[in-house]
């Protein structure tokens, strides 16, 4: 026959146990409030074409979101802290960056882009924001046995010269350079780089501060000498935005208000072009898709 327990001993092992759960939900309670908020975020998405340095590039010492590197890769995660918002980097080629935009695929992208008369038609465009040399001054990088020995457009008539697909530096090569100079397009820089180490093209249109992180990695290449004449607009970036979204343009604008107000972009634009000369930094390309090439 069995015997009944007090139900005192019951009533206390109730207790006991439930002290043992409260302390243990007690001890995940910051860590779980913390995660979730963090699930909680909305999501920024931005899409870069990290083989553009020191913009934004690869640290190959990184995995995940954190090999992403650059200037405007600071830029993006102060502007997502801003909005209280997760950073997402999609990464993809630089003609996919904006088809991205315009189909919604990504909120915004920022990836050294400079005003253009066809970007302000498509997009929404930011405030400009200015990141040192880069878009100042545009060049032609060649073989550093020729190097500064072009002192005018002239010098590049007959000429092959390398520039990357829907970019400022197509659109002077195609508008300064003469018309016996052959314009070869490219998808993305690091490619275009092979081909003028190769010998594939002659020279190859960049942004200045560009070249320099180029050139820090290839001692066989040089500055031509050669700079573009660039209008006012187009000398500093400019965030892409899809068109219409107003709110979101409005929000960002405010947070590179924010960053000029500190004094950010000069130190974010040294910082970049010390991380670019690092060992492990690196232009990668990557296609349509997201897949590195």
């Amino acid at each position: 026959m069995k015997t009944k327990k007090p139900i005192s001993i019951i009533l206390s092992l109730i207790l006991v146990l439930a002290c043992v759960a409260g302390l243990t939900a007690c001890g995940n309670t910051d860590a779980d409030a913390d995660n979730a908020a963090a699930d909680q975020k909305p999501v920024l998405t931005v899409a870069v074409s990290p083989d553009f340095s020191p913009m934004e590039f690869v640290d190959t010492s990184k995995t995940g979101q954190d090999q992403y590197v650059g200037f405007d890769i600071t830029l993006a995660k102060f502007i997502a802290d801003e909005l209280g918002m997760t950073l997402e980097i999609k990464p993809m080629s630089f003609d996919a960056c904006q088809a991205a935009v315009q189909s919604g695929n990504v909120e915004i992208s920022i990836s050294g882009y400079s005003y253009t008369p066809e970007r302000a038609e498509n997009f929404n465009l930011s405030d400009y924001y200015y990141a040192g040399d880069n878009e100042t001054e545009q060049t032609i990088i060649v073989l550093a046995d020729k190097a500064g020995q072009f002192d005018s457009v002239d010098d590049f008539a007959g000429l092959t010269i390398g520039a990357q697909t829907a970019s400022l530096q197509m659109i002077l090569c195609e508008s300064q350079l003469p018309e016996s100079t052959k314009i070869k397009e490219f998808g993305d820089v690091g490619t275009a780089v092979e081909a003028l180490r190769n010998g594939n093209v002659d020279g190859l249109a960049v942004a200045h501060g560009n070249g320099k992180a180029i050139i820090a990695s290839n001692e066989n290449i040089g500055f031509s000498g050669f700079l573009f004449e660039i209008a006012e607009e187009a000398e500093n970036n400019v965030i892409l935005i899809k068109k219409g979204n107003d709110e979101l343009t409005e929000k960002i604008n405010a947070c590179l208000a924010k960053a000029y107000e500190n004094g950010y972009y000069g130190q974010w634009y040294t910082e970049a072009q010390e991380l670019a000369g690092i060992d492990t930094a690196a232009d990668v390309s990557y296609d349509d898709e997201g897949n590195a090439e």
